[in-house]
């Protein structure tokens, strides 16, 4: 009888190299291995020759970068999405793109499981799987780590280390590790190590070596730099003038950042498993993309629809951290912000300088944004007749001085 076989999100570290032979010997099973290039650059070098000298019978590099541009990061930053107020979803972004093309290997080559490195006490277990439910319910998942006998083979990186020497499996790892990190094209977080103590200083000069994508705000140019970004449908579709696709956007947004030291995000957040968790993100393209999407809206967006989507926010924010991509809510709202993005176009200039993204002008063909109407002088137009305006306040004000004089009764 053909084994079993399974296919397995592979980066090369030390937990799925290990993962990948301990599936092989405890399965029994012909391990596909699964790595999505979706902008990690230099960790993908060695990658297909490392997973099939560790055991994997097959190797896919799919490089994703353009998909996760165009199909995923762009549809939510049309959202506004924004975890807690502070977090761009880099990594819970990522998630559903690697489930998918998970499953869509997994089918192409017969096999019967997908499997992860996920912790049993983080988010991405849950991303990963949720996402792969969504799409492919006849595939079961394999999480090691929520396996008692794995986590008794396991109990720390020490003894993960001498399994990998003992059965020759080439990965580069030290018992004592600062902190983990997890890149893509829209952003690298930091976590675990030495960050779990929320008062740990990250942006202390002592730890500049640890930030990738940017430059310390401090250590930016000290000239701002000025940049155009152009919409059409709520989509960045040319900067300063040349027209770019999704993912050469985000790189070039990426090399704009960097440079002046935008995006860089400390955070403790909540984790859909349920524990707070400490995490250091640099976000630079990411950002100012975010920043321009929305000055964009704000001159072309009515205000009941953007009052609408904006109440939406925290829920379509929640559900791609939390793993729903691909469930029937998600894409409902996303209808909607698809309707909502349809005039959001038009042209925005921004200012760069040390860590900020600094409004600098905007304008649309389709602007909602009426001077002769706002105007402080007389409205040429006759639009608004500022004696309107009394009655406007006193039906407002009705259920005020109701409330008031009942108040003032009970006193």
């Amino acid at each position: 009888m053909a084994k079993e076989k399974i296919v397995l999100a592979y980066s090369g570290g030390l937990d799925t190299s290990i993962i990948l032979k301990w599936l092989k010997e405890t399965y029994d099973a012909e391990i596909i291995a699964f790595t999505a290039d979706i902008g990690q650059k230099e960790e993908l070098d060695g990658l297909e020759a490392k997973a099939l000298a560790t055991g994997a019978s097959k190797v896919y590099i799919d490089d994703l970068r353009e998909e996760f541009a165009k199909d995923f990061i762009y549809p939510m930053f049309q959202a506004g999405a924004l975890y807690e107020g502070q977090y761009l979803l880099g990594t819970s972004i990522a998630r559903p793109l690697i489930a998918k093309r998970m499953v869509e290997i997994a089918r192409a080559e017969g096999a019967t499981a997908i499997a992860h490195g996920a912790t049993g006490k983080g988010n991405d277990q849950v991303r990963f799987e949720l996402n792969a439910a969504a799409i492919a319910p006849e595939i079961k998942v394999i999480a090691p780590w929520r396996l008692q006998e794995f986590r008794d083979t396991f109990p720390g990186r020490a003894e993960m280390i001498a399994y990998a020497e003992s059965h020759g499996i080439p990965v580069t790892a030290s018992a004592a590790k600062p902190y983990s990190t997890d890149r893509n094209l829209l952003h690298i977080s930091y976590e675990s190590g030495v960050l779990e103590d929320p008062w740990f200083d990250a942006s202390a000069p002592e730890n500049k070596d640890m930030f990738l994508l940017s430059v310390d705000p401090e250590d930016a140019p000290n000239e701002p730099e000025y940049i155009e970004i152009e919409f059409a449908q709520g989509n960045a579709i040319a900067l300063n003038g040349e027209q770019l696709e999704p993912l050469r956007m985000m790189e070039k947004l990426n090399e704009l950042g960097g440079k002046h030291g935008i995006g860089r995000v400390d955070m403790v957040e909540n984790r859909f498993v349920g524990m707070k968790s400490r995490g250091v993100y640099e976000t630079p393209g990411g950002t100012i993309l975010f920043t321009a999407h929305r000055k964009m809206e704000s001159i072309t967006m009515d205000r009941e629809v953007m009052s609408l989507r904006d109440s939406l926010i925290t829920r379509y924010s929640n559900l791609v951290y939390n793993g729903f991509w691909f469930a029937p809510e998600r894409l409902a709202l996303q209808a909607l912000v698809t309707e909502s993005q349809k005039n959001v176009s038009g042209t925005v200039r921004l200012k760069l300088y040390k860590g900020n993204v600094i409004g600098a002008g905007v304008k649309s063909p389709v602007s909602l944004y009426n001077p002769d109407i706002a105007t402080m002088e007389a409205d040429p137009t006759q639009s608004y007749d500022q004696a309107d305006a009394a009655g406007f306040i006193r039906l407002n004000a009705l259920r005020l001085k109701v409330s008031a004089g009942v108040n003032q009764q009970n006193k």
